[in-house]
Parts: C-alpha cells; structure tokens; sequence
C-alpha cells in the first residue's frame, strides 16, 4: 500500500505547476531562453534536488525525551504525500527527491531529538492508517488538527491552516464567503479532508434553505483539479491556500475569490504534527518546533517557501481542533 519511501510519484499535472521550475536547481547553467524559477511571494524558490536544508542542533535534554522505543533505530520515521502540491510536499526537478515545506520542518525536528529523518512515501490515506498502526512515527502533511481526529490521534501544531478558494481567471465568479455562494456550483475538494467536511456542511445548509445543492467532484491529485478547472469540469476549487498561492504564483491563470479557516468559521484552524495516540512523542516534537521558534530556524524555513504568512508564535499540543460534524 506504500510507496518506496525514497521515491516519489511522478504526478503529470505537477509538470504544470513546475513547467517554469525546471531550470531552477542551477539558473546559472541554464539556457539563455529558458524560463526563471518560480517566485513565490517575491522570493525565489529552489525546486533542484539539491536543498541545502535549513539544520538544526540536537538539543539533549529533549533528545532524551523521546521515547524509547521511537529512538532506538536512531530514525524518526515521518510520512508524507509526495503526490501532494508545493510547497507543501512534491517532488524535486529529479522527480525523486521529496522536497517542500513539511520535510523542511520535518528535518529541524528530527535534528532538534537527535535523529535521522527518514521521509516515508504514502497516499493521504494511508498516512492515518500508518501512523495509527505505528507503522509512520509521525507525518508532517499540512493535517488539520480537528476534534475527531484527536480521538485517535495527538498532534504538535507549526502552522496556521488557510484554505482557499480557486477559479479560473476569466471566471464570473467573483468572491466565494458564504454557503450560498456554492449553491450549484461543480466544486471540487480533496476527500478525507476538513475542507470537504466544511463544504458538504456549506452544502447542507444550502438544501435546507432550499437552494441548488452543489455538485461535489473529487480527484486525487491537484494537478487534476488544474485541469479540470481549466477544462470547465470545474468551476472552482477549495483547498490548502499556500498551494493555490504557489500555483497562481507560477501559473497566472487562475485566482483567489476567498479564503477561510481550517477549522471552520468560529476558530482558526492549525496544520499540526500528527502522532499515534498516547505514543509519547507530540510532547518532544512541540519542544522541538517551539524550540526552532525560538532560534530563528523556523522562520527561515517558512520564508524560503514564501509561507512566512503563516507562522504561529509557539507549537501547542492537541488545541482545540475543527469541531464534530452533526451525524
């Protein structure tokens, strides 16, 4: 069910998103004609195997509190979706190396605890299946916190959570806020996410106010959704934000109309580090991201992913998450 942990899916609908990236790993070798890398708010992006990744030191005293049976292989074993979008997770311009914003911060907390970060391949699925078994010791995928969640799982927050709403550029569609702004519309939206459970409640109140319900389409890579909206399959998009904004960044032919919180309308939403429940080690790993907090690394890893937007000001464990959706 897992794909090799070093290797990345090539997803074909990602070519669209790094089709300027390609020259990027080394501009000084490139063509005189070819395309620049991709900047994303006004900071270039190094899309090249070659990362040169912001490190951290060990910090012993929080090494010493993971536990041990976590520490004993000397490896933090971390999942992720490499068929994911930049600059969350996605694969480099070898098509191999995973790379993003998630291993980046994945890698200061592994050097913080003294381990060797280990990026296991997986669908988004299976990333919840495998860290419930204990097969991933921890993912670091943009995952909202949310209460139900929190039944199975703990969580480290390093992230605030912002959707966003995307349409094709010469859309009509002006500006999505509210429920009756989708009323039917062909959206699209990521299963098994709390974007969707937020829509299908946006959808619920539009058929109990006796509005056109929407029509929900869901594909499993985002470079699918790309072309479905480009295509008209799809008249608009609702996902993680810093992927819309890199896309529209590098792209162009698409835009924002609105954006929301991860958990609903009442809260603000946190992507967190998610842990099996009870494992003991969410405690290490928020000392750990408060820690590069505190030192600077972290910023520096959100800055060069053009995400500096989304800091938080300390990693909390299992805050209160995307309320319960009425049965």
């Amino acid at each position: 069910m897992r794909l090799h942990p070093r290797r990345a899916v090539a997803m074909p609908a990602l070519l669209l998103l790094l089709a300027v990236a390609s020259c990027g790993a080394e501009p000084t070798l490139a063509p005189e004609n070819a395309a620049p890398p991709p900047s994303v708010a006004g900071q270039t992006i190094n899309t090249g195997p070659e990362q040169n990744r912001v490190r951290a030191e060990k910090v012993e005293a929080l090494a010493a509190e993971v536990p041990a049976a976590i520490a004993e292989d000397g490896k933090l074993a971390v999942g992720v979706n490499g068929e994911g979008s930049p600059p969350l997770v996605f694969p480099a311009t070898d098509d191999t190396t995973l790379i993003g914003v998630e291993t980046d911060l994945a890698q200061l907390v592994a050097d913080v605890l003294g381990l060797e970060l280990e990026l296991e391949n997986s669908s988004w699925e299976n990333l919840f299946l495998a860290v419930k078994s204990g097969k991933y010791e921890a993912v670091f995928n943009n995952v909202t916190v949310t209460e139900e969640r929190k039944d199975t799982y703990d969580f480290a927050t390093y992230r605030v959570d912002q959707l966003g709403w995307q349409v094709p550029a010469a859309s009509s569609i002006k500006e999505i806020a509210k429920p009756a702004d989708i009323a039917g519309l062909r959206v699209s939206v990521g299963s098994g996410t709390n974007q969707e459970k937020i829509l299908l409640d946006w959808d619920e109140q539009n058929k109990r106010a006796g509005l056109k319900p929407a029509e929900i389409l869901y594909y499993q890579k985002y470079g699918d959704v790309l072309l479905a909206l480009k295509s008209g399959r799809v008249q608009a998009y609702f996902g993680p934000n810093p992927s819309i904004a890199y896309n529209i960044a590098v792209s162009g032919d698409s835009r924002i109309v609105g954006t929301a919180s991860g958990a609903g309308p009442d809260l603000q939403g946190l992507i967190a580090a998610m842990t099996k429940k009870g494992n003991g080690l969410a405690g290490p790993v928020s000392k750990a991201l408060n820690t590069v907090i505190k030192n600077g690394r972290y910023q520096e890893v959100l800055e060069r992913w053009g995400l500096a937007n989304e800091a938080i000001p300390e990693s909390r464990i299992n805050p209160p998450g995307l309320p319960r959706q009425d049965s």
